[in-house]
């Protein structure tokens, strides 16, 4: 139980970090992508207009995305949560003696340095 615990929390904490890295990546090219539009905003021509109008829709489309992917992440982090809580909550004696035994590893590991 432990074992696989400890993997859906390195999974999640894995795809926490990707996710976060791909909403941040995203809202920059959003965030171009409308300065771009506001510097164009003044250019004439039907295939701009077009340009513009695809663009428009698009990045409309990308904000709802992120906004639901965000959503999903607070979500999952929301179980991953409430399963650590359950399991500390069923098991307290092996949750403490893993809590010590992190410990005393990470205190030889920063004792070498």
């Amino acid at each position: 139980m432990m074992a696989k615990i400890a993997s859906t929390l390195a999974e999640a904490a894995g795809d926490e970090r990707s996710a976060d890295k791909l909403v941040a990546d995203l809202r920059e090219v959003a965030s171009d992508a409308e300065e771009l539009l506001n510097l164009t905003a003044s250019q004439a021509g039907e295939r701009i207009a077009s340009v513009r109008a695809r663009l428009g829709e698009r990045l409309g489309g990308l904000k709802v995305q992120l906004s639901e992917l965000e959503a999903d992440m607070l979500e999952r982090g929301k179980q991953v949560a409430q399963v650590t809580d359950d399991y500390v909550h069923d098991n307290p004696w092996k949750s403490i003696g893993v809590s010590a035994g992190v410990a005393f590893l990470l205190g030889l590991l920063v004792g070498r340095r």
